[in-house]
Formats: C-alpha cells, sequence, structure tokens
C-alpha cells in the first residue's frame, strides 16, 4: 500500500464511508481502485472493508482472469496481466448486476488465487443488503474496446500513484513470494507489467481522485 499516514487513511476511509451511507438512489454504490500494478490497490481497498465495519465488501477486478488453460489456447499465456487476458465484459455485466442489488439474492463473484495463479468462481458472496461494493484493479479506467463501460459503472474511481522506484521493487518481491525465481520475476516486471503499467497510466486524469503515495 502507498506510504500513507494515519490521517491520509483515515480520510480515505471517511470518504469511502460517505460514499457508503449517502442517501437516495442507487441502492448501492461502487467504488473503483485504479493504479498500476504493485500500487498497492488490493491491501488499501482491504482496509477500507475493514474500517467500513460490514457497509461493503471487496470484489477484485482480478477475479476475471481467464484461465491458463484457455490463455494458452488463445497464445497469451505469456502476456498474462494485459487488458485481453481478462473477460472484460464479464466484469462489466457483473458490475451491472451489483448496481441493481434484488432483495433476497445474494451475487457470487469470482476471486483470483494468487498461489493457483487461478480465477475461482462464486468465492465472493455479495448479501443485497450491503450499500458499497469496492473493487480494484489495473484497467477501470481503460477506455478500449470492452472495458469502455467500466468506468461508468463506478460511482467513483480512485487512482493509487506510488513511486515507481518503490513499486517496482514490490512488484518483484510479489512475484518471488508467490513462486518465481527472482531472474523470472524481474524479466516478467520489465517485460510485461511495465507495458501494463503504461498502459494503466494512461487513465489516470480520469479519476476522481489521486491517491499520492
Amino acid at each position: 500500500m502507498p506510504a500513507m499516514d494515519p490521517e491520509q487513511l483515515a480520510g480515505l476511509t471517511a470518504r469511502a464511508r460517505r460514499l457508503a451511507t449517502a442517501d437516495g438512489p442507487p441502492a448501492r454504490r461502487l467504488l473503483g481502485l485504479a493504479g498500476p500494478p504493485g500500487a498497492g490497490k488490493s491491501t488499501l481497498a482491504a482496509h477500507l472493508v475493514h474500517r467500513l465495519d460490514g457497509l461493503a465488501v471487496l470484489v477484485p477486478m482480478d477475479g476475471f482472469h481467464l484461465a491458463r488453460a484457455e490463455l494458452l489456447r488463445l497464445g497469451r499465456a505469456d502476456r498474462k496481466g494485459a487488458p485481453d487476458t481478462f473477460d472484460a465484459a464479464g466484469y462489466a455485466a457483473l458490475l451491472r448486476r451489483l448496481r441493481a442489488p434484488e432483495p433476497g439474492t445474494v451475487v457470487y463473484a469470482p476471486a483470483f488465487d494468487r498461489a493457483l495463479e487461478e480465477p475461482v468462481a462464486g468465492s465472493v458472496p455479495v448479501p443485497p443488503d450491503v450499500p458499497l461494493v469496492v473493487t480494484e484493479g489495473n484497467y477501470l479506467l481503460h477506455d478500449d474496446g470492452p472495458w469502455a463501460p467500466v468506468r461508468a459503472l463506478l460511482d467513483e474511481i480512485w487512482y493509487l500513484d506510488l513511486d515507481d522506484r518503490v513499486r517496482v521493487p514490490r512488484l518483484v518481491e510479489r512475484h518471488v513470494r508467490f513462486g518465481k525465481d527472482r531472474a523470472h520475476a524481474q524479466a516478467w516486471v520489465e517485460r510485461s507489467d511495465e507495458a501494463n503499467a503504461r498502459l494503466v497510466a494512461r487513465g489516470r486524469e480520469r479519476a476522481d481522485l489521486v491517491v499520492p503515495g
């Protein structure tokens, strides 16, 4: 997560709480956290949901990674994490469903298991009475192809802007922690993750809030 002081974290939590408790339609609001790989999106999202005491559920975009078998079939396994290695249309469809909760109906969202490096369906229950969904991922501000509708489906998007000198080494360490040897991790970050990071950065100006690291 970006190196925030307690006051900054408290301010972000308060902003998310205002979104969750705002009067009037819609019945549920959606908050997105965007930013390049390694910026701390999942950590901040988990912090917010924990601090909101039952007012929010975390639904990660990464649950819409295509399975490895499908990436191999498509010839995209060596670019895993690029925009076309996700089911973007499926993600947008889920966001539409989450925006209009049906009484008595729990929506089940997928998650991504980093140990398996695979999406896992039906992992995240979203009860109909939860007023805020927090979602996080690289491409919430991407405006190309099937990603284009996502921006309008989110009530707010925050862009996490972490210095590359902190973000890139952290990203390498994350790959090592989940099983890549260090040389492979470094090469993957330089070739794949940083190409994606440059693409993600193009959406920065479309965010409602830029969160500095």
